[in-house]
């Protein structure tokens, strides 16, 4: 039987933590955290939640952008965590693109960058969930048995006590 030693918030990116422009966001100065995001995450990390980030990033299947500025908008993203006292754990993104790469298994609704982050950090998926804008980050999170929360494009993480 599977002894699990942690239990996780898995975020998708654009749209949840940052502001979705409606297509991609590409370059560091188009990434805008949105409102509450880092304080609402610093009480889940308090209860002991390891944060993850997970991702479509299909903008690089279609050479939108480069894959440096991903890096540059995570590095960012978890500065302003650290300054606030608590880190992302890992960061998860699928740079493909059914169009243009043909299909993964770690795209979205696919549950394999879920899968990963369970196997890597001994994640109890029952006891962990996963905050997205679209059908897709609730269906990969189901697929990995990790409850699936959809909430509005661009909106408030929801609070603690909406999800326990």
């Amino acid at each position: 039987m599977q002894t699990y030693t942690n239990k996780a918030l898995f975020l998708d990116r654009d749209g949840v933590i940052n502001h979705d422009p409606g297509d991609y966001t590409m370059k560091l100065d188009e990434f805008v955290i949105l409102p509450d995001v880092v304080t609402t995450l610093k009480k889940w990390h308090d209860l002991g939640y390891l944060l993850i980030v997970i991702t479509n990033q299909g903008g690089l299947a279609k050479k939108l952008y480069p894959e440096t500025e991903v890096e540059a908008m995570h590095q960012y993203f978890q500065g302003q965590c650290v300054f606030h006292g608590f880190e992302i754990e890992a960061f998860y993104f699928c740079p493909h693109h059914a169009d243009f790469t043909g299909k993964c298994l770690c795209r979205k609704p696919g549950s394999l960058m879920i899968e990963k982050a369970l196997h890597k950090f001994n994640i109890d998926p029952s006891q962990s969930f996963m905050v997205g804008d679209r059908d897709r980050d609730v269906q990969c999170a189901e697929y990995a048995g990790v409850k699936g929360i959809k909430i509005d494009t661009n909106s408030k993480i929801p609070q603690l006590q909406d999800i326990l």
